[in-house]
């Protein structure tokens, strides 16, 4: 994806690729970021600020979990359990079309949930957060 020129796409992957130090080929738009490169939590704000300084958009961890959750709150997102609901799954097929729901329903934990963010979604909500700044400026 791109918008004023910025390759969002090489540019996240090249940012995955430097702060995990892989080659920028593993940084597949379908790899998931904490499951299949291994990232931690404090491997995604290095990525996070490798964005902002090669794609000028400005995106915090608290930023993906809005996306994630979808501004609904924990007791409607999940059971007593934690285990994602069904207002939770659909919530997350919206920001996540790469998910089977059905595969996940009843299994997969609030904490879980970020292991199933991919490259490919990254690069969509930095390409996204670029064009609201354009519009806005």
């Amino acid at each position: 994806m791109s918008y004023d020129g910025k390759d969002f796409g090489a540019i996240v992957q090249q940012a995955v690729a430097d702060a995990l130090g892989i080659d920028v080929e593993e940084a597949v738009p379908e790899a998931t970021l904490l499951g299949d490169l291994d990232a931690e939590s404090i491997d995604l704000l290095d990525v996070l600020f490798r964005i902002e300084k090669a794609a000028d958009v400005k995106i915090k961890v608290s930023d993906i979990a809005e996306l994630l959750q979808g501004g609904i709150p924990d007791e409607e997102f999940a059971d007593e359990n934690d285990i994602i609901n069904e207002v939770g799954l659909a919530q997350l097929k919206k920001s996540l079309p790469q998910i089977d729901v059905v595969e996940l329903a009843g299994k997969i934990t609030a904490d879980e949930v970020l292991t199933l963010f991919t490259v490919q979604n990254l690069t969509d909500l930095v390409a996204e957060r670029a064009a609201l700044a354009a519009a806005a400026a």
